[in-house]
């Protein structure tokens, strides 16, 4: 059974900035799209990040210049790296995994239940 577990949320003030991991079971995050999602409350769920198996990454317009992505291979963990955080990052970031290794229009598989990220003025 496939388990993605995200790890490092917490409050922040603007300005601050977090670390989230994804730590995969079951699934080797070096061998499909992976992706970083955002939910706030009554929002939809927004693409915050993906990086491809071929190293692709995409981030959205909003969080450019100050969140990245990275994975580590070897201890099997995916992560988001958040640099000044603003308030409108505020949400529930969740980890996704795809058994594609493109990213472009595929669904992904494997969710997360997501860990919270809450940013004060």
């Amino acid at each position: 059974q496939v388990q993605l577990v995200e790890s490092g949320g917490g409050s922040v003030q603007a300005g601050g900035r977090l670390t989230l991991s994804c730590t995969a079971s079951n699934y080797a995050v070096g061998n499909g799209c992976m992706g970083w999602f955002r939910q706030g409350p009554g929002d939809e769920r927004e693409r915050v990040a993906t990086l491809s198996y071929y190293g692709q990454l995409n981030v959205t317009d909003s969080v450019k210049g100050r969140f990245s992505v990275s994975k580590d291979s070897a201890k099997n963990i995916f992560y988001l790296q958040m640099d000044d955080l603003k308030p409108e990052d505020t949400g529930l970031y969740i980890c996704a995994g795809s058994i594609y290794g493109r990213c472009s229009d595929v669904p992904f598989r494997y969710w997360g239940q997501g860990t919270q990220v809450t940013v004060s003025s």
